[in-house]
């Protein structure tokens, strides 16, 4: 009898630890993902003209994740993204990029990266010269 108990025990407590390691790996993959995904959209916007950038609201607004991303069934709608664009003085923005997926146990988490935009900036070099 003591013998099935100890069993059952081991058994659960291996069950349990099993379930905590996939939640790792699954928030390690989702973020590695979300990372991507926040980073490819500020490649795009250091190819876009201080013009567009400019024109960005002051606000929070949702963006579309880029295509390369939902293509893959894993991802498809699972991430949601909004940029928040504050102006910090004439010429010069920050750009907070949020991505936010529910995770392997039904958690919301979310990622940030946030970046400053001026004008004539390191951007300017790349958009006139190509």
């Amino acid at each position: 009898m003591m013998a099935a108990i100890v069993m059952a025990l081991a058994i659960t407590t291996s069950i349990t630890t099993m379930q905590r390691g996939f939640l790792t790996l699954d928030t390690a993959r989702n973020t590695t993902i979300a990372g991507q995904i926040m980073q490819s959209e500020f490649e795009k916007m250091r190819l876009a003209s201080w013009t567009t950038v400019d024109a960005y609201a002051s606000s929070t607004d949702p963006l579309a994740v880029d295509s390369s991303f939902t293509a893959n069934a894993y991802v498809g709608t699972r991430f949601t993204m909004a940029r928040t664009v504050t102006l910090i003085r004439t010429g010069m923005k920050q750009i907070t990029l949020t991505v936010t997926w529910r995770n392997y146990d039904g958690r919301f988490i979310s990622r940030s990266y946030s970046s400053y935009y001026g004008q004539n900036g390191l951007y300017d070099y790349f958009y006139n010269s190509i």
